[in-house]
């Protein structure tokens, strides 16, 4: 006979709570590695899609798999995933704006001074720096994609969770 902390059922885990002492659900490690890899599917810089019908297809997994998860604890998770997912976005537009002269002209678009925005703009193709090291992290906020449509898995989760 096993204890259910070393059991996975239908993707789920299970804990042992420290103030109550009942066992809680989570998402067991290879339930969230599998939801990571369809999201790093959806926005990979190589896939040319929309980003309409990419947002979409992101929104739709979101809401499914933690529409699926909700009874379990899992904050923590959302909330570093949430910001991977944003750094990966960041990392889509500044692929798609492709030029220098292009990204010059949509960070300062987005309310970015002109000098900030050159200095940014001719840092090159390191996209994971740009993405989370200039002032991009300014320009592409939360609130900014949540405009086009992207659901945020964490908010998403707090609107949808059963459990405290």
């Amino acid at each position: 006979m096993t204890k259910p902390s070393g059991i996975k059922y239908l993707g789920f885990g299970y804990w042992k709570g420290n103030r109550t002492n009942q066992w809680k659900a989570r998402v067991h490690e290879t339930s969230f590695k599998r939801f990571k890899n369809k999201i790093k599917k959806l926005t990979t810089r190589k896939r040319s899609v929309s980003l309409e019908y990419r947002i979409k297809k992101i929104n739709e997994v979101i809401r499914g798999w933690i529409n699926y998860f909700k009874i379990a604890s899992m904050k923590s998770k959302l909330k570093g995933f949430s910001e991977h997912l944003r750094t990966r976005l960041r990392i889509i537009f500044w692929k798609m704006w492709k030029v220098s002269k292009k990204r010059q002209w949509a960070l300062m678009k987005m309310g970015i001074i002109k000098d900030q925005a050159r200095l940014t703009a001719y840092c090159g193709n390191r996209y994971y720096f740009v993405a989370t090291k200039t002032c991009l992290v300014r320009a592409i906020t939360k609130k900014r994609l949540s405009k086009t449509g992207l659901i945020d898995p964490y908010d998403y989760y707090i609107s949808r969770a059963c459990v405290n």
